[in-house]
C-alpha cells in the first residue's frame, strides 16, 4: 500500500510538472500560427526578414529567439549578453525598432 501511495505521489508531481510545459508549448504555437497568420495576410513582415535586420546589429550577443505580439503586432528578439539578458522589441510592419533594452 505504501509503495502505491509513494507512485501516486510521484506521478501527480510527474503530472503537475508536465502540464505548465505543455501549456506554454500550446500558447507558443498559437503565437506561431497568429505570426504567420499576420505575415500571410500582409500586416507584418516575416521573421526572417526582421531577424535579417536585426541580427547583424547585435552580432556581440546571442540570440535566443523571438516572441510576436498579436495585439501590437511586435516582434521581441530576445538575446543573452555578458549574462544578462536583452530584448529588441521591432514594429513587425515597418522593421523599426521600437525599444531596445541595454
Amino acid at each position: 500500500m505504501l509503495k502505491k501511495t509513494a507512485f501516486l505521489t510521484l506521478l501527480a508531481l510527474g503530472v503537475t510538472a508536465v502540464v505548465p510545459q505543455m501549456a506554454a508549448s500550446k500558447d507558443r504555437r498559437g503565437e506561431q500560427n497568429e505570426a504567420r497568420a499576420q505575415m500571410m495576410a500582409g500586416k507584418v513582415k516575416s521573421i526572417r526578414s526582421i531577424e535579417n535586420q536585426i541580427l547583424p546589429r547585435m552580432a556581440d550577443s546571442e540570440y535566443i529567439g523571438p516572441e510576436f505580439d498579436p495585439n501590437a503586432l511586435v516582434y521581441r528578439l530576445k538575446f543573452i549578453r555578458d549574462g544578462r539578458v536583452l530584448f529588441v522589441d521591432v514594429d513587425g510592419r515597418t522593421g523599426s525598432i521600437l525599444r531596445q533594452t541595454r
